[in-house]
């Protein structure tokens, strides 16, 4: 599981940075359902570092809720399973 949660959070850390740069380009970003598909499937440890290193989605309230609520699930979870 742990394995799992570091791989994740690393995805994640990478899609958030993409779309980033994506939005700098002005080409076709990533939706963002998956963004926040990605913190709910396991890596919002990973979103909320990149939303801090790049200054990504910092201003929607969604983001922060959703990875944080996330991240604490995750936490409770990854302690009653190990």
């Amino acid at each position: 599981m742990l394995t799992y949660l570091i791989i994740i959070n690393i995805i994640s850390f990478i899609i958030y940075g993409l779309d980033k740069l994506l939005a700098i380009l002005k080409k076709y970003r990533i939706p963002e359902g998956i963004l926040l598909s990605l913190s709910i499937i396991g890596g919002p440890l990973g979103s909320l570092l990149s939303m801090l290193i790049f200054h990504h989605k910092t201003k929607k309230l969604l983001f922060y809720i959703i990875n944080i609520i996330s991240l604490i699930a995750w936490i409770y979870l990854t302690y009653k399973l190990c």
